[in-house]
């Protein structure tokens, strides 16, 4: 949710404001978002804050708030989180100009604060983004990283179905961002689009469920682009020679290879999530790949290639 978020630039600006070691009492009691009622709420939150400070690079770390040395803070020393003039020349804000304004997440267009702070904009270009958009809401991607941190489940509308997830990470992948968890009071973790997602609502309860210990959502999102979905297809197809070993170095572990004859061509199974994308990258075979199975997938397929979807 935002409430991380803001929890987290509250967190900051107190630790490079306040000018000395501070205590996580002293923390808890005059921060922002930590007005918690339990201790060991607040010191999962605290936890999770601080690794995720450090994961983004500012050099949070731990000084004694007296001369004795008895009691230690938490503390960002200044000099070492600044950022230094970079001193570009024009031609190097224009260009970081031009890349800030080809990008967009969602809705959000791109602000001039960020070139001002590393020595002005000599040149504003209006207008659309000229390339590409990462994708979703900057609302929901808030939303969704707030519950992926504090462990809340979250629902939504996915392909005309209510779905309850549990939100295990989140994982910008072939511009489009995933979320990535189990259905609630199920095992398998799957894949959802944010951008496909609506009536996102999240819970109100921290804690909500526990996150398998290791879980990295980037590597637990697959490259294939069909496997991020929650379609539920077995595919059958065939290549022929020709088209074969070019499919055999996109295909995953999860695909089943079966050699036919001594002419080259294979037949493959494979589990497929996302049906769209699995037609979109199979039409790229042209007449060298054949859907045989299951009819459904077929008849999409066909459908595709015939212009009728």
């Amino acid at each position: 949710m935002k409430t991380v978020i803001q929890r987290l630039l509250n967190l900051l600006a107190f630790l490079l404001t306040v000018g000395r070691p501070v205590s996580a009492d002293e923390i808890r009691h005059t921060v922002a978002g930590y007005g918690q009622d339990s201790d060991e709420t607040f010191r999962r939150m605290f936890e999770r804050d601080k690794d995720l400070l450090r994961s983004l690079g500012i050099p949070l770390s731990m000084a004694a708030t007296d001369h004795w040395e008895v009691e230690f803070g938490y503390v960002v020393p200044p000099e070492d989180y600044r950022l230094d003039d970079p001193g570009l020349a024009d031609d190097e804000l224009a260009a970081l100009g031009l890349a800030a304004h080809a990008v967009r997440v969602g809705s959000t267009a791109p602000g001039p604060g960020a070139l001002f702070k590393l020595g002005g904009s000599p040149a504003q270009v209006a207008g659309e983004p000229l390339a590409a958009n990462l994708g979703a809401d900057a609302d929901v991607i808030a939303d969704m990283f707030g519950a992926v941190q504090e462990h809340r489940l979250v629902t939504f509308e996915y392909r005309d179905k209510k779905r309850r997830l549990e939100p295990y990470g989140l994982v910008h992948r072939r511009g489009h961002w995933y979320v990535l968890g189990p259905a609630r009071g199920e095992t398998d973790v799957r894949a959802y689009r944010l951008d496909r997602a609506t009536k996102v609502t999240v819970g109100a309860d921290v804690e909500a469920f526990e996150r398998p210990a290791g879980f990295k959502a980037a590597t637990a999102l697959s490259d294939a682009p069909w496997d991020a979905g929650s379609d539920d297809v077995q595919a059958t197809v065939i290549f022929d020679a020709e088209g074969a070993w070019w499919a055999e170095r996109q295909l995953t572990s999860a695909a089943v290879v079966t050699r036919l004859g001594s002419e080259g061509s294979i037949e493959v199974t494979l589990p497929v999530a996302n049906r769209d994308a699995f037609i979109g990258w199979l039409i790229g075979f042209d007449d060298h790949a054949e859907v045989t199975g299951p009819p459904e997938l077929r008849a999409q397929v066909l459908a595709r290639v015939r212009g009728e979807a």
